[in-house]
């Protein structure tokens, strides 16, 4: 089999509403009168009947404010050289990190065995203490 040997590979697309001649003109191919001959139904739209999306109860809320950080394992650090400066920018270059979001938030999973510096936007407590305790240091940016 080959492309052109497809059923409906080099069928054009039909132009509807240009003329009788085109066999899809006046009313376009939807008949006569009625809802679907027109031009606006909602998308969700079921005849009257209350919409599934407003039968549905709704729960919670999303916070417009709310700041989405990157999030880095204290495992993830261990890739680095020993008195490494780590900075967002370097976690981005080495693509540790595919996108900086809000800011860089450094987590306590794993543990940390090389002495760094670690420069993000939040830590958490016990990240903080893993690289305090393995002589490294902490700066929030």
């Amino acid at each position: 089999m080959k492309l052109h040997e497809l059923k409906r590979s080099n069928q054009k697309r039909n132009r509807v509403g240009r003329g009788m001649a085109s066999g899809s003109g006046k009313t376009s191919g939807r008949g006569q009168k009625g809802q679907l001959a027109r031009s606006k139904v909602r998308v969700g739209f079921e005849g009257g009947q209350t919409p599934l999306f407003q039968r549905l109860p709704k729960r919670g809320f999303t916070n417009v404010n709310r700041k989405e950080y990157a999030i880095v394992n204290l495992d993830t650090l261990n890739n680095f050289e020993d008195g490494t400066e780590i900075t967002p920018e370097l976690l981005l270059e080495k693509g540790v990190v595919s996108n900086l979001k809000a800011g860089i938030k450094i987590l306590g999973r794993g543990a940390v065995t090389k002495k760094l510096t670690v420069k993000a936007h939040k830590f958490s407590v016990a990240a903080k203490e893993a690289i305090e305790a393995a002589g490294g240091k902490t700066e929030v940016m």
